[in-house]
């Protein structure tokens, strides 16, 4: 069985390495400067969280609408790559400026840009797994992305972390160290996309050259019709909108559930480093394992491994607790995200995964709010955090079960295929 990397492949997996990196530093750094940001101009707390949760919500939104169309377009033939570099630049451009705003709104809707700009990227480049691996390697190569990912990401964080946190004692001003940053994080984000972008040829598609844009649009209409007779991605793309909830879930509420625990806020920072630093070799165990098993069964095992963590919740209320909490999500976080990309790029037309990622991408941002708005409305009726986190169980045990019926219906697809091709290749003898 192949188990060496080709070029390709790793540079495909270094973009991972790219694009996690502004990702890390959206979710930590960036929240903090526009809060300071805000409390230059006399914003209220208020209207600042207000803000930044209609940030969130534009950008998830407009790629969520727009996703579908944007990855049908790319499956034209020799649009991938120009999309996937337009996405980057866009992206890794608006990061670069973020520091040179000072007014909190102007600062916000650049932000809002660079966050779609990187979304899209995405669809594009989890796309690419069909053209640079072939099927029996996509779930180590996924698994690697994730991982290189997660470890990568941390060297231009640390960096950015030094520079935010001594730039007194460095002799530079706040403003300067959060302008280094963002354009490190920016150059870090493009100078690693540079090779996949020179070597990358996009090697099925559909073959197209005019009437672009109204043909994807037909093209989108067609597959969304027919997906309800390919049952198999149907059921696995609704499984995967309930369990990816209860991951993205736990993975944007840990911070604010520690604190509201009243757990220490440095031990709580420590602990979520330590999740990546856990996730890198998880990550790459999973993508081996996938060579021995099948990656439906370890889907499987990462699903009830995180309803174990959820129930374990229920009665969370000790700093050590949550750093066992966090060392189980950094197990598990890389395989289910990994090999959930590459068994949907298995199950579908490879001609059509630009399309087919669009789709999964709504399942993906569409899910964002469903476990953040169970945990908030169970926690304000129960009165309980504790309670109101482990009812994330519940999106787990759903997206459990449909995934058990993917996996049956995937192999019964299969046998049939297989049933298909025998019988044609006897009609040829």
């Amino acid at each position: 069985m192949k188990t060496k990397l080709t070029k390709l492949e790793k540079q495909w997996i270094l973009y991972d390495v790219g694009n996690s990196a502004f990702i890390l530093l959206v979710s930590t750094i960036v929240p903090i400067y526009f809060n300071y940001l805000a409390d230059l101009a006399n914003v209220p707390s208020v209207t600042y969280l207000a803000y930044w949760g209609y940030a969130a919500s534009i950008s998830t939104l407009v790629v969520a609408l727009f996703g579908p169309i944007l990855g049908t377009m790319a499956d034209s033939k020799n649009f991938k790559k120009p999309l996937f570099f337009a996405s980057i630049l866009i992206g890794s451009i608006c990061c670069a400026i973020l520091g040179f705003f000072s007014h909190w709104l102007i600062f916000l809707g650049v932000y809002i840009i660079a966050k779609i700009a990187y979304n899209a990227s995405l669809i594009f480049y989890d796309s690419m797994l069909t053209d640079v691996s072939t099927p029996e390697h996509m779930d180590d190569v996924s698994s690697q992305g994730y991982a290189w990912g997660y470890i990568g990401s941390c060297v231009p964080f640390i960096i950015g972390l030094v520079l935010v946190l001594g730039y007194d004692s460095i002799g530079i001003s706040f403003t300067t160290a959060m302008i280094l940053t963002f354009l490190l994080i920016a150059i870090w984000w493009m100078a690693l996309s540079l090779p996949l972008l020179r070597n990358y040829r996009q090697i099925h598609y559909v073959a197209e050259n005019t009437h672009i844009v109204s043909n994807s649009f037909c093209r989108l209409g067609t597959t969304l019709k027919n997906i309800s007779k390919e049952k198999h991605i149907l059921w696995f793309l609704i499984a995967f909108f309930f369990y990816i909830d209860g991951v993205y879930t736990i993975i944007e509420m840990a911070t604010a559930y520690g604190q509201a625990l009243g757990l220490n806020s440095s031990g709580l920072l420590i602990a979520l480093l330590v999740t990546q630093l856990v996730a890198f070799p998880c990550a790459i165990v999973f993508g081996r394992l996938a060579q021995r098993y099948p990656s439906r069964n370890l889907i499987t095992v990462c699903i009830v491994a995180y309803l174990g963590i959820s129930i374990f919740a229920l009665q969370l209320d000790t700093q050590w607790e949550f750093w066992f909490l966090a060392v189980c999500v950094g197990m598990f976080q890389g395989g289910i995200q990994a090999l959930s990309r590459s068994y949907f790029a298995k199950i579908i037309p490879p001609e059509k995964s630009g399309e087919y990622f669009g789709i999964m991408d709504i399942c993906g941002k569409g899910a964002s709010f469903l476990g953040t708005t169970l945990v908030s409305v169970v926690s304000q009726i129960s009165g309980s955090i504790n309670i109101g986190v482990g009812s994330i169980s519940v999106v787990f045990v759903i997206g459990l079960i449909c995934f058990l019926k993917a996996s049956a219906l995937a192999s019964d697809a299969k046998s049939l295929t297989d049933i298909s091709v025998s019988g044609n290749s006897l009609i040829g003898k």
